[in-house]
């Protein structure tokens, strides 16, 4: 079994705080057409890079009945800028069109098999995966940005076309696990297609 989900996989449930003070399961969006899940965080260079391009395509497709939910799971003790409170901060300063989820257990994470921040899952109206990987080809440089994969397969999907490319590997620094060095990945994690 694959550490990360797989086309065509369900969208496993999750309860988790968020930055506005609620609690939010994947069933307070099933008035979505299109939900995209993301596992990010507040410190990592690769985030900090894009989170105004994800910020584009999710204002550019909120019309369309796509709805976003970033999650953080990257463990306190690593960083603890990654804090609930932390995160609150982060909101307050850039006022960022999705909600912002704390996920102190890491459960989500293991759950859709984060590897990375950022990494994007998109789920169709049936919360069948449909497309999981990198933002962007160049997170850490917007200026150089050549390919926005997010926004490619939100367009083909809204247009009932198949997504092209479907899988990519995502960009960023490794989720941080609680108990393990910074770098650790747990070993069944890997690339999601060869490089």
């Amino acid at each position: 079994m694959s550490f990360t989900l797989e086309l065509g996989e369900l969208a496993p449930n999750f309860t988790l705080p968020a930055t506005d003070g609620k609690n939010y399961s994947l069933s307070v969006f099933n008035y979505a057409d299109i939900l995209v899940v993301f596992f990010t965080c507040n410190h990592c260079p690769y985030v900090r890079g894009s989170d105004e391009e994800t910020r584009k395509v999710a204002e550019k497709y909120s019309a369309s009945g796509v709805r976003f939910i970033g999650i953080n799971s990257n463990s306190e003790q690593t960083h603890p800028e990654d804090s609930l409170q932390g995160m609150k901060r982060r909101m307050e300063e850039n006022h960022f069109p999705w909600i912002y989820a704390r996920d102190e257990s890491q459960d989500a994470a293991r759950a859709y098999g984060a590897l990375r921040t950022p990494h994007f899952f998109i789920f169709n109206k049936e919360r069948k995966l449909v497309y999981t990987g990198r933002g962007v080809d160049n997170p850490l440089d917007s200026s150089q940005i050549k390919e926005n994969n997010l926004d490619i397969a939100l367009g083909e999907l809204i247009q009932g076309k198949p997504i092209g490319i479907p899988v990519t590997n995502p960009i960023g620094c490794n989720v941080k696990w609680n108990g393990q060095d910074a770098h650790w990945m747990p070993p069944e994690a890997c690339d999601l297609i060869p490089r």
